[in-house]
């Protein structure tokens, strides 16, 4: 037999594409054509399938190969197609039955010794190929934890080609994946290690129950950054649908822990300041790989000394904050990344950034305005909360009795008013406040009365407030809401809401 046909699967961005890999060996001058749209590393794995099979003590086919990878349309990118170009080699040359691998997915690369080595992405990989029916898999040794995560798919692991190639022949087994190790204890900063800052600490609170973003300017030493790494630690666990979607990114990014188990708590990225647009968004030669802001979908995404930034960096981000999803178009396709993050700037209020604030600063109040302008009126348009964080007294950092509320106390009234908008938004199939749409806020049954909304409405008339600052006001409302454990805002609360989106909370609103 001089042809046989294995199967694969591709990733264009997160979604998988079973591929059909085809082998055909024909009468000729010696060579190996790929088709089928390759990049450069798919493309070399001629040259690592030859000496892994040679080095396994299989003989390499002088004849004219044509390997051709189904649909032909789709770009294919990646080492993972290695063990799946080698076995069908070996089965169109007639070294191998075909029918043990009728129907599985073989995934992998192969090293020139012909090892099976890791890949990324393998979750997301057998998760497309369980939506296509496919029911068994066979993916490295250091991939099956992972692959494992997917319901309904049978998986076994191979730690060389060797291996493969005596389990087909029946001579030998395949490996079992490796039990799943005992998890780690939730460890992590605590709120409760924050100083004073009870405003700032409210409003993370409130950033945590609703979904919303949040900026926070104050001079270096505040507590701006201690602020913004205990966000997650009051945000509650992931469910299946949004764990399945966050592991799947960091297998693409390669950045799964060893044991492959599934991520239950929110991610949280932090780029230095000095991060590129690729870095930040994504991007990248060929197919976009996914940036800071997908791989803190359904979490937190934490932009320190945000004015230092590049511009186009930063207004980058002003899309994918109102869609939650990235797309980046290259002249060999387009893919896209799920981006629904919550965003925490953190900024001086001024280049010299006095520790002591106000008091001894020397910056003029142009200058000031020029640096914090860097930050663009359209991106501020996007942020729900804008808190100043004061520097701490003496009494309030080594004077306090007792340390703050835990992370645990607060993630719990956290989940509780998260509770209270899944029930309440359930029909719309939203999780939290922030992805309500506003023209639902503003139609009945949830539209506020005129009394209740009446500093909106001034604010808006006057130029003071956008179309989109009104909507986001009225997500915090509820927010506040929630959290106060009733069912829906009063006057204070969306005073309280205004006062938030403006900058002018000093204080909570009794």
């Amino acid at each position: 037999m001089s042809y046989a046909r294995v199967l694969c699967v591709g990733l264009v961005g997160v979604a998988g594409h079973l591929v059909e890999v085809e082998a055909d060996l024909s009468t000729g001058l010696p060579a190996v054509v790929l088709t089928g749209l390759p990049d450069t590393a798919l493309n070399e794995a001629r040259d690592r399938v030859r000496a892994a099979m040679v080095n396994s003590g299989q003989e390499w086919p002088n004849r004219r190969i044509t390997v051709n990878l189904l649909p032909a349309a789709l770009p294919k990118h990646g080492s993972g197609f290695d063990l799946a170009i080698a076995a069908a080699l070996l089965a169109g040359a007639g070294e191998l039955p075909p029918a043990p691998l009728d129907g599985v997915v073989l995934l992998g690369e192969l090293g020139l010794d012909g090892t099976v080595r890791p890949v990324r992405g393998v979750l997301p990989m057998v998760a497309a190929a369980a939506r296509a029916g496919i029911t068994r898999v066979i993916v490295p040794l250091g991939n099956a934890r992972e692959a494992m995560v997917v319901p309904g798919v049978a998986v076994r692991a191979v730690d060389s080609l060797h291996r493969l190639v005596e389990y087909v022949r029946g001579t030998a087994p395949l490996l079992d994946p490796p039990s799943a190790p005992t998890a780690p204890p939730a460890g992590g900063p605590d709120l409760s290690d924050v100083a004073g800052q009870q405003t700032a600490r409210y409003a993370l609170e409130i950033a945590a129950a609703g979904g919303h973003h949040l900026a926070l300017f104050g001079p270096p030493g505040a507590g701006k950054t201690m602020l913004a790494e205990r966000l997650p630690s009051i945000l509650p666990e992931l469910d299946d649908e949004a764990a399945l979607e966050v592991t799947a990114l960091q297998s693409i990014a390669g950045l799964l822990p060893p044991d492959g188990r599934m991520i239950r708590r929110p991610p949280f990225q932090a780029p230095h300041h000095s991060a590129s647009l690729a870095a930040l968004v994504g991007g990248g030669t060929g197919l976009g790989r996914p940036g800071a802001l997908s791989l803190a979908h359904r979490g937190v995404l934490f932009l320190d000394e945000v004015p230092e930034m590049a511009q186009a960096t930063l207004q980058a981000l002003r899309q994918p904050l109102e869609s939650g999803r990235v797309v980046i178009s290259r002249a060999r396709g387009t893919t896209e990344y799920p981006a629904r993050a919550q965003l925490v700037i953190a900024a001086n209020p001024c280049p010299c950034a006095s520790p002591a604030g106000d008091q001894l600063c020397g910056c003029t109040p142009v200058v000031r305005r020029r640096y914090l302008g860097r930050l663009s009126g359209p991106l501020l348009d996007r942020i729900d909360m804008k808190i100043t964080v004061l520097p701490l007294t003496a009494v309030q950092l080594i004077g306090a009795s007792e340390p703050g509320e835990s992370s645990s106390a607060v993630a719990a009234r956290v989940a509780r008013a998260r509770a209270a908008a899944a029930s309440r938004w359930s029909a719309g199939g939203w999780r939290v406040n922030a992805d309500v749409p506003g023209p639902h806020l503003r139609r009945p049954p949830w539209r506020l009365p005129a009394r209740d909304t009446g500093i909106l409405h001034r604010a808006l008339d006057r130029g003071a407030l956008s179309a989109r600052g009104f909507d986001r006001i009225l997500r915090l409302a509820w927010t506040i809401c929630d959290l106060d454990g009733r069912e829906r805002p009063n006057a204070g609360d969306v005073g309280e809401a205004y006062q938030l989106r403006m900058g002018e909370l000093l204080g909570r609103v009794s």
